[in-house]
């Protein structure tokens, strides 16, 4: 039986790991990998809570002035009840005649004589008033009225949601940038790795024909020297390319919301995101910031600080609000409250409260007059947003442009690189060049494969910037 239970627990979590490696697919388009992380990234997922919770909080705001229904049950047992002392003269039975004695004669009226003396003025009785339990059981309703901090409060929940929704499209444009960035840096560490290994392949060609030609003493050991100093940096680029290869690799896994080891597949290549994303026509977008997300933010703060300075204002008015309220009361010397000749009493009663401000030594004109400062900073802060917003634009369209004129011009650099390292080649083995020229322009042409690489990265990276500053995701 225990054997069994291992097995069916064993299969059940197999079942649990396989339909949770399903959901994840095995390979992503750059399309596919930002639908993915704007599902599954864990602060776009927050930010989806942070919408909910703002709702949530609308309610509860909007809900503090709907009534409210409150009930309590108390239960009391005096264990030594409280002991009052009266005067002993509000107990004699013979008071009342000996008023009388005060305004008629009554000597005459013999069974009068035997009247005892009223008590001295200083003895009291002790008595107990009340049971020694009691249950007291009470339901009360509260509706408020009328309050003004009331209405500012429901204007600010819906003001706090704006700011969750938009909160939650500025984390959507940043996750897509990320991703796009993360995806772009993959592509250029895998591009990377080809190329190094392409050119540590020729190296090492070059290099044992080299080496055949100065044991046949057809040339100096410097030549043999040179390629060796360029096969070694080679490597050594060869090696860090890998690195940050698997680095990139897991930095997109993060991205995208999934585990850091996730072994990922990317379906684009570099090359074809890159002409993909040469987009002239977004040169020529409509440069109005007032629909940008960071705008709308900036406008949610100084409504907020609208909102604030309404609430100081409300303090000066007035506050009204009702109740009603019903409920049983039960004594008793012992504890015989749930037997049916318990008796109860019943109570109940409604009224109305008006709490009216009148003086408060001007806290509330101080507090009036802060809030209408903030107000004056926060419409600043808007006006320097939006000139900032601007400046953003013309900058990202800016570098867009420069960095498709630097792709189309790395890619004749490259071209002539490839052509001017093939020649020295030729000219090194036929003798008429030297290995310093030759490395020269192995250098060159290597240099000029990364700036080709890091240019086709660029295009991408500076149009989702331009993208995202201006909210166009399409």
């Amino acid at each position: 039986m225990r054997n069994k239970l291992i097995f069916v627990f064993s299969l059940c979590f197999l079942s649990l790991g396989f339909s949770q490696n399903q959901d994840i697919p095995e390979s992503f388009s750059l399309d596919e990998a930002i639908a993915f992380a704007l599902e599954n990234n864990r602060t776009a997922k927050n930010a989806v809570r942070d919408i909910e919770a703002a709702e949530k909080q609308k309610w509860e705001t909007t809900a503090t002035g709907l009534p409210q229904i409150n009930g309590s049950v108390n239960y009391q047992n005096n264990i030594k009840q409280q002991v009052s002392l009266l005067p002993a003269s509000a107990f004699d039975p013979f008071s009342q005649i000996r008023q009388l004695e005060d305004f008629y004669d009554l000597s005459s009226l013999p069974v009068l004589d035997n009247i005892p003396a009223a008590p001295a003025s200083d003895d009291f009785i002790p008595v107990i008033f009340g049971t020694k339990q009691s249950v007291t059981a009470n339901i009360t309703l509260n509706q408020l009225i009328f309050d003004g901090s009331y209405l500012v409060g429901l204007q600010s929940a819906k003001v706090f949601l704006e700011i969750s929704q938009n909160a939650k499209e500025k984390t959507d444009l940043e996750i897509r940038k990320a991703v796009i960035n993360a995806y772009g840096n993959v592509l250029l560490s895998e591009e990377s790795v080809l190329i190094f290994e392409r050119n540590k392949a020729t190296l090492e060609k070059n290099l044992n024909e080299t080496r055949k030609i100065y044991e046949n003493g057809l040339t100096e050991e410097e030549d043999v020297e040179q390629l060796e100093i360029t096969l070694a940096s080679i490597e050594s680029n060869l090696r860090n390319v890998k690195r940050l290869r698997d680095m990139s690799y897991k930095m997109l896994n993060i991205t995208l919301g999934i585990d850091l080891n996730n072994d990922t597949k990317l379906t684009d290549t570099l090359e074809a995101l890159t002409l993909e994303n040469i987009t002239l026509s977004l040169l020529a977008a409509d440069d109005d910031v007032t629909k940008t997300v960071d705008y709308r933010i900036a406008a949610n703060d100084r409504r907020s600080k609208e909102l604030l300075l309404k609430l100081e204002k409300s303090k000066a008015l007035p506050s009204l609000s009702g109740f009603v309220t019903a409920g049983y009361n039960g004594n008793a010397n012992s504890f015989d409250f749930f037997k049916r000749e318990q008796q109860w009493f019943g109570t109940a009663a409604f009224g109305v409260s008006l709490n009216i401000p009148i003086f408060s030594s001007l806290q509330r004109s101080a507090a009036t007059q802060r809030a209408k400062i903030n107000l004056e900073k926060s419409e600043d802060d808007l006006t320097e947003v939006e000139q900032q917003l601007r400046l953003r634009v013309s900058s990202a369209k800016s570098d867009y442009q420069l960095s498709i004129e630097e792709y189309e011009t790395s890619k004749k650099n490259l071209r002539l690189s490839e052509r001017i390292e093939k020649k020295n080649q030729v000219k090194f083995f036929e003798g008429v060049g030297s290995s310093f020229e030759l490395r020269q322009a192995q250098t060159q042409l290597y240099t000029a494969q990364q700036e080709y690489l890091q240019a086709m990265v660029d295009v991408i990276n500076k149009k989702a910037t331009l993208e995202t500053i201006l909210n166009q995701t399409n």
